[in-house]
């Protein structure tokens, strides 16, 4: 069955004519007469008969007029009508990976405006750092990466979020200061350091290597969260992303100084698959998160 004689049909019955049929169709009258003939051969019927200048349906193409219109527009619009997401009543499950600063940043805002707009979204968050945004793209292990990451391959999409740079972040009562966090005293105190890859420097080491000058890292570790119980109980300085050191200073009265020496900013991006790139419902979700980062500037 050629679904194109469909169209065929559905025109000329419209039309009641072949040469008005083969206008509207961009195509020769020979063409139009040929696919008549064989409509008439597959359903044994006239279809349509000559009646002075106009031609006539027949019963039977009435009633394949009847069946087929509301097959074709149905057709039509799942092959070519644009996709659409309504937050409000769609069920989905969204697989987000982040690094846990940007989780604990993030997520409560995010889940809340979720609940709000989109009561019925799922989301699933797994553990990612700056190098492993790529692969978990590739497997299909993430829809949408929310972190500090490496450039990646042509077909990695990346939206940049917002500028971040760098608080020291410390209980008041252990590491007391009157203003800002002096460089004697950030070199005098313990350290507490994020590395992903068992480095046992991290940025500020490098700046503070140029001013012939080194800190006194104690702890490593892959992940934020254990911070805030250890500043909570020892004198010890956190070097973090800014807007997670003004998070832990409104929650958990932890205090903020800017850091004593010149660190780099970075970037805070979304990455996703080309392949997702007209996904209407992974839009809307990056428009939101969006929205939130520059809420919270």
């Amino acid at each position: 069955m050629d679904l194109n004689l469909m169209v065929t049909l559905l025109v000329l019955l419209r039309e009641r004519s072949v040469s008005r049929a083969a206008e509207r169709l961009h195509l020769g009258q020979p063409a139009i007469s040929a696919a008549l003939a064989r409509l008439r051969e597959l359903f044994g019927d006239e279809l349509l008969v000559r009646a002075g200048r106009d031609m006539l349906p027949t019963v039977k193409a009435l009633e394949l007029e009847a069946a087929l219109t509301p097959a074709l527009q149905h057709i039509q619009s799942t092959l070519f009508a644009p996709a659409v997401f309504d937050p409000a009543t769609a069920e989905r499950t969204f697989t987000l990976g982040m690094t846990d600063w940007v989780e604990v940043w993030l997520m409560p805002r995010l889940f809340a405006r979720l609940q709000q707009l989109a009561p019925g979204v799922h989301i699933a968050v797994r553990p990612s750092d700056p190098f492993q945004g790529t692969a978990m793209l590739e497997k299909d292990e993430m829809d949408l990466g929310v972190s500090r990451f490496v450039d990646g391959p042509a077909w990695q999409k990346k939206q940049i979020l917002r500028t971040i740079g760098y608080s020291c972040i410390y209980d008041r009562k252990l590491v007391p200061t009157k203003n800002a966090i002096s460089l004697q005293q950030y070199i005098a105190h313990a350290h507490l350091l994020v590395t992903y890859r068992s480095a046992l420097q991290g940025i500020a080491d490098h700046a503070l290597t140029e001013l012939g000058l080194k800190r006194n890292i104690r702890y490593t570790t892959t992940r934020f969260s254990t911070m805030p119980g250890i500043l909570q109980q020892s004198p010890a300085i956190a070097t973090v992303p800014e807007v997670l050191a003004r998070y832990w200073h409104k929650q958990l009265g932890l205090h903020i100084s800017p850091v004593p020496v010149e660190l780099p900013q970075f970037t805070v991006e979304m990455i996703w698959h080309a392949k997702r790139d007209a996904d209407p419902a992974l839009t809307w979700l990056r428009g939101l998160i969006q929205e939130l980062v520059a809420s919270d500037a």
